[in-house]
């Protein structure tokens, strides 16, 4: 370990398109002549209304006809429903059936249960599925007792699935839980659960940045649909089929 942070930076196409389009609209709103991309609420409900239609071409990340399929079908109504379907919308989530559990969920045609109280804050916002590594981590800090680097220790060993590595963190995961007062049978029940969905899990930071990225263009769609789709073409004006 040679103690250096590692950083990756995307150019993306989008943050152009957002600069842009806040140019157009301060030459003619002069409400927003000092106002940024912060000043863009996550919480605005003619934004889920146009994701919920499936109205998302230019949308950072919803454009494809499948997104718009599941969005459709989620139809979604808060930030957080943007952050898990950016986390879902992969080859394993969707040929696992776990996209079709999370809607089905949502919209309460299906129980939500969860193996012990101590789940249930931690997995509230997806509605009880196991959508994120950092879920995984934080059930392992609060139910067994892990440090956040043996919790992350078991994330890796889970997501690549090394067999050797997951039997000796499923002792010290049960062993912990049993020490706080968790049933035997219920604590491996839940380590098994959490290792079925880790193959599937994916990074909340990332999706919830990319989901930032998402309402922000929704809404400048929603608002001010001439600003966005004239900076939206400007911006791939050299791409006939996009255009």
């Amino acid at each position: 370990v040679m103690g250096l942070l590692k950083m990756d930076f995307l150019g993306l196409r989008t943050l152009t398109v957002i600069d842009k389009a806040l140019d157009f609209i301060r030459a003619e709103d002069p409400a927003w002549r000092d106002r940024s991309a912060t000043d863009i609420p996550l919480d605005d409900p003619a934004v889920y209304e146009m994701l919920s239609r499936g109205e998302t071409v230019g949308v950072f990340q919803l454009e494809s006809s499948g997104m718009q399929e599941v969005l459709r079908k989620l139809k979604p109504t808060k930030f957080e429903d943007i952050t898990a379907v950016n986390a879902l919308y992969r080859p394993g989530p969707l040929g696992s059936g776990m996209v079709d559990d999370f809607i089905e969920r949502k919209h309460g045609r299906r129980r939500i249960e969860y193996d012990h109280p101590m789940l249930a804050p931690i997995l509230e916002e997806t509605y009880g599925v196991i959508l994120y590594q950092e879920q995984v981590m934080r059930i392992a800090s609060e139910m067994a007792g892990f440090s956040m680097g043996q919790a992350d220790t078991l994330r890796k060993a889970m997501g690549k699935k090394k067999v050797e590595v997951m039997g000796e963190m499923a002792k010290l995961f049960v062993d912990g839980a049993v020490q706080r007062g968790v049933e035997r049978g219920t604590a491996q029940r839940i380590f098994d659960l959490m290792a079925y969905f880790a193959g599937y899990g994916f990074n909340k930071s990332h999706s919830a940045s990319y989901a930032v990225l998402s309402v922000r263009t929704a809404w400048l769609k929603a608002h001010h649909p001439a600003a966005f789709l004239a900076a939206t073409l400007t911006s791939e004006m050299n791409s006939t089929d996009r255009v």
